[in-house]
C-alpha cells in the first residue's frame, strides 16, 4: 500500500486546477474519497451545558480528514474517561469537503513504458481536506463548570494532532 503523502504538500489553500476539456469526462473528478470523521457530534447533545469552549485556528490552512479524526479521537477519549457519556457534548464544526488529488509518476528501472509523464497530469483523488480560515472553530465542547478544566485539557490534547497553531476560547 502506498504511504500517505507529507501534510506539508497540501497545507496551502489555493485555488485548485480545474481541467476543461472538450471531452466532457475528463472536466471533473469521478468519485470523492471517503471522509475519515467517525463522528461529528458525540457526547449528550440534547442536555444544557453551562459553558462552551471552542478549539480556534491562527492560520489559514487546509486540514486533512485523518487529522480531524485523531484529534476527535483523544479528546473523546479524555472526555469520555473523566466525564462519562452525559458529561458533555463534542462537535466537529469543519467539514472536509475539498478533494486532494496527487499526480503519482511512475520511478525505476522500464517505468517509460507505462508512464505518460506530464501529458495526463491531472491527479487521481487521494485524499479530502477541510479548508480552515483564521479565527475559524475547529471544534466545540459544552461541559458544566466544574470539568472545565477536563474540556481545556481535551482540547489541548486535540490541538497537538491538527497542523497549526490554534487557541482555546472559552464562552
Amino acid at each position: 500500500m502506498a504511504r500517505l503523502r507529507k501534510f506539508v504538500a497540501y497545507r496551502r489553500i489555493e485555488r485548485p486546477y480545474t481541467r476543461t476539456s472538450k471531452f466532457k469526462a475528463k472536466s471533473y473528478i469521478r468519485m470523492n474519497p471517503t471522509v475519515k470523521v467517525v463522528r461529528f457530534d458525540t457526547g449528550d447533545s440534547n442536555k444544557s451545558f453551562e459553558c462552551t469552549l471552542n478549539l480556534l485556528s491562527k492560520s489559514d490552512l487546509q486540514i486533512r480528514d485523518n487529522a480531524l479524526e485523531s484529534a476527535r479521537q483523544t479528546s473523546n477519549k479524555l472526555l469520555e474517561t473523566y466525564l462519562g457519556l452525559n458529561g458533555f457534548h463534542m462537535k466537529v464544526k469543519v467539514y472536509p469537503y475539498h478533494v486532494l488529488r496527487e499526480h503519482a509518476l511512475a520511478a525505476g528501472a522500464g517505468a517509460d513504458r507505462f508512464s505518460s509523464g506530464m501529458a495526463h497530469s491531472f491527479g487521481k483523488p487521494t485524499g479530502v481536506a477541510a479548508r480552515i480560515k483564521k479565527g475559524q472553530t475547529i471544534f466545540q465542547v459544552r461541559v458544566d463548570k466544574q470539568n472545565l478544566g477536563v474540556a481545556k485539557q481535551a482540547l489541548e490534547r486535540a490541538s497537538k494532532k491538527l497542523p497549526c497553531s490554534c487557541t482555546i476560547q472559552v464562552a
